[in-house]
């Protein structure tokens, strides 16, 4: 079994600066639209988020898995696009997908979109939890966001899963210290390809959720 006994860097709250939600996304936008030829990472470890403003979510809380497939087929033109612009400017996000097994419901619809994306040129990557429980001893991986090589957001959550802003960390040590830590985690993990092949693909639908 893949076991990834990678020291973990420190991640001290104290030294990052709270955003509220629209700060963050704010923030990460201006950030994003910034980068020319450096990596974005993406780290997810939660097994259940309640997105918000999301037709594809509504439909998976309303049990209309068709209609979860009907939108994710429909962003695909644009998905692609974003893709192309993004590698245009050297700036693909590189996302690195945990997962639990069982697949939650959540999940399963999540890596149902995340295949698409995968599908339209957006670097996705998928790991078990197995493979990172000798760093997670402590609590779980921190969900997080770097866009580019200057700033790390960690994204909060209420316990109930519903986002709730994030902290904004610039200290270049800590920033450089979490994406050498984030590529070799993604280095490490499975395509979205063979991984949506081998577990998501033969599975049911998910129920409502």
């Amino acid at each position: 079994m893949l076991d990834l006994c990678i020291p973990v860097p420190p991640l001290p709250g104290a030294s990052g600066v709270r955003l509220t939600r629209p700060e963050y996304h704010r923030e990460f936008r201006e950030h994003r639209k910034e980068i020319r030829g450096s990596n974005s990472w993406k780290l997810e470890r939660l097994q259940h988020f309640e997105e918000t403003n999301d037709e594809s979510r509504d439909a998976l809380r309303n049990g209309d898995w068709p209609e979860v497939l009907r939108l994710f087929e429909a962003e695909r033109d644009a998905t692609r696009q974003a893709a192309r612009e993004q590698e245009l400017r050297g700036a693909l996000l590189h996302r690195i997908r945990v997962v639990e097994e069982p697949l939650t419901p959540y999940v399963q619809w999540e890596l149902h979109w995340l295949h698409m994306r995968a599908q339209c040129g957006h670097p996705v990557r998928v790991l078990p939890a197995a493979a990172i429980a000798p760093a997670e001893t402590d609590g779980l991986l921190p969900e997080l966001t770097l866009p580019g090589d200057r700033v790390l957001f960690r994204v909060l959550y209420t316990e109930s899963g519903k986002p709730d802003g994030a902290i904004r960390f610039t200290d270049p040590h800590l920033v450089q210290g979490w994406a050498a830590y984030v590529e070799k985690l993604y280095a490490a993990a499975e395509s979205m390809q063979t991984y949506f092949d081998r577990v998501v693909a033969p599975l049911a639908p998910p129920p409502a959720a």
